[in-house]
């Protein structure tokens, strides 16, 4: 069977142009991921509005998630990227809805009117719709929530105008992507052995130093051991020292200048030997000084500004499935303006005093409470917030 026959029939989504045809974005698993994440989250949107994204590959799941989880519309704002044309992001999104019976409560946009942002009750921050502007923020209704798609920490000022939603009183709302419904946070080790694997190291029997300083760190060291690798972590590259290093993972947050400048990469290169190769998982890094310095680094390309240097979808959509299932539920729960704890689902990033709304109980959601007091109790006890900039 040629490929093209192979995808006609098994009828899969591609993550990008000239992207190979994976079996494991086939139309029918990601429906029942999403089935499966919908059941997980208990994500309920009936009577709520959502405007989104429509996207290519595992991405495209986001509208698809809302309108399966029983939003009144989905708005699915799109444009072309160098992951596809706006055209592939409507035919695959309304490919997989129509797969899932949900096509005719979808409407795919290439413009945002003041009428669809008048009636839309959650805005998520997705790549096609960022940066949402003040101008954007300030026609939506005031109970109206923006779902932040990860955990506050990652949050990035040039995303959306924060200010903007304290002076119209619109919470941001984070995902806690360690909640047990949700667990994307054990995807970042594969993910990381993947990103190893790309650029030729076996990670099996590896000697690897991993830097990072922040929540990122306890997945990572997993991941790499559990792969047979032996591993090191330091918060910071002026920590590390010489050793027969195979690898150096930088999975720094970023700040306003590379987290790997010049005398960085001068004491990286006093630390490694030669071949050594220097991996952007999460951090910005300055590549001339590090070239300048004799290392390797991969990804050769860069990614953008504060974004992860490999896509969480490289090991497939479950994680995004999760991810997104998880944003919108966080937001759904902030909407219904159900409490949020600190071993809940939701987060939040902004939300003045004055925008708390009357508490309203909803007996469908006591099921969550209980999954979500005793999901607490296994919660790692080096609980923090986070964000990798993922999209």
């Amino acid at each position: 069977m040629t490929a093209t026959e192979a995808g006609a029939a098994f009828r899969q989504l591609r993550s990008g142009f000239d992207t190979p045809l994976r079996p494991g974005f086939s139309l029918p698993r990601l429906g029942g991921l999403m089935s499966r994440a919908l059941a997980g989250t208990l994500l309920d949107l009936s009577e709520l509005t959502v405007l989104t994204e429509a996207a290519t590959g595992a991405y495209a799941v986001t509208a698809v998630l809302a309108a399966m989880a029983g939003a009144r519309h989905v708005y699915a704002f799109t444009k072309a990227t160098r992951h596809g044309t706006a055209a592939d992001a409507r035919q695959q999104t309304l490919e997989l809805a129509d797969s899932v019976g949900v096509a005719d409560r979808i409407d795919v946009l290439e413009q945002i009117t003041p009428d669809i942002l008048q009636q839309t009750d959650i805005v998520t921050n997705s790549g096609h719709l960022r940066p949402l502007t003040a101008a954007l923020i300030d026609k939506l209704p005031r109970d109206a929530v923006i779902a932040l798609m990860f955990e506050t920490w990652e949050f990035r000022p040039e995303d959306l105008d924060m200010e903007a939603c304290l002076r119209r009183g619109i919470p941001i709302v984070g995902v806690n992507e360690r909640h047990p419904s949700v667990d994307v946070f054990s995807f970042l080790g594969p993910l990381c052995v993947k990103q190893l694997h790309d650029c030729g190291l076996s990670v099996y029997k590896n000697r690897i130093a991993v830097l990072c300083d922040n929540d990122f760190v306890g997945s990572l060291r997993a991941g790499l051991a559990n792969s047979g690798a032996s591993v090191d972590t330091f918060d910071d590259a002026q920590a590390m020292y010489r050793d027969e290093w195979d690898a150096v993972i930088v999975a720094l947050r970023p700040a306003a200048e590379p987290r790997i400048g010049s005398p960085e990469a001068t004491h990286l290169a006093a630390c490694v030997p030669a071949g050594a190769i220097v991996v952007q998982f999460w951090g910005d890094m300055d590549r001339t000084v590090l070239s300048a310095n004799g290392l390797g680094v991969w990804p050769t390309a860069p990614p953008a500004s504060g974004h992860m240097g490999i896509l969480l979808s490289e090991i497939g959509p479950e994680p995004i499935v999760r991810l997104q299932a998880g944003g919108l539920r966080a937001a759904e729960w902030v909407r219904r303006s159900r409490p949020v704890s600190s071993d809940g689902v939701a987060q939040i990033v902004a939300q003045p005093r004055s925008s708390f709304r009357q508490f309203t109980p909803d007996p469908r959601l006591d099921e969550l409470d209980e999954r979500e007091r005793r999901g607490g109790e296994k919660h790692d006890a080096t609980h923090v917030e986070r964000d990798g900039g993922r999209g």
